[in-house]
């Protein structure tokens, strides 16, 4: 039965991951999140629940052992926090990570709509979120790394993906289909080792994200 860490576990797709897995798996879950009672009921016999911040080293290192995957879906200044990540994992010898992040972390987006992203996001963003995966890409962890597109809550799984070094595709993707992907490379690990994937839905190519 594989042990699954969850950060930042009352996400919206966090949320959608935790109930497939609960559902499709047998996995143990570790929900780690700051206020613990926004989760609401949990399984007592599959989840266990950590209140704690990832910026917290002791806490999240102490999540971290006798883990064997970590799904992190965070929100905020992400290059401590995957600086964090990377230090307690490689301390607890936990080595297979799924990290999910958004599009536009290589320049990857072509045409107006890359530059629409880059104007949106802005650029203390954007540089924070790619030192924050540069450190993840440069670490001796096996990862990989989720680029989504502008996320909807469309009630669908409906994705293309692009691997790094290839131009990023569409504008939106459906949090349904990010949490697909999630629970796909969780149920089968060694799918998509070592990699950085772009994920969006076909068809949705254009100037802005609609």
């Amino acid at each position: 039965m594989p042990n699954v860490l969850i950060l930042g576990a009352n996400g919206r797709i966090a949320r959608l991951v935790r109930q497939r897995l609960l559902q499709e798996t047998d996995a143990h879950l570790t929900l780690y999140l700051r206020r613990a009672k926004r989760l609401g009921q949990i399984n007592p016999t599959r989840e266990t629940v950590v209140e704690a911040d990832v910026n917290d080293y002791q806490a999240l290192y102490q999540a971290m052992v006798s883990q064997d995957i970590v799904y992190s879906n965070l929100g905020g200044e992400f290059e401590p926090m995957a600086e964090n990540i990377v230090k307690a994992m490689t301390s607890a010898s936990v080595d297979r990570l799924i990290y999910v992040t958004g599009l536009g972390l290589y320049h990857e987006v072509p045409g107006e709509f890359g530059r629409w992203v880059e104007e949106d996001v802005g650029s203390d963003v954007m540089d924070d979120t790619r030192r924050a995966a540069q450190l993840i890409e440069t670490s001796n962890l096996d990862y990989t790394l989720i680029r989504a597109a502008y996320l909807t809550d469309d009630d669908e799984v409906d994705y293309e993906l692009t691997a790094k070094g290839t131009p990023f595709k569409g504008t939106i993707v459906s949090r349904k289909s990010v949490a697909d992907l999630i629970v796909n490379t969780i149920v089968n690990p060694r799918l998509h080792r070592y990699s950085s994937l772009g994920i969006d839905k076909p068809g949705t190519v254009g100037d802005r994200p609609y």
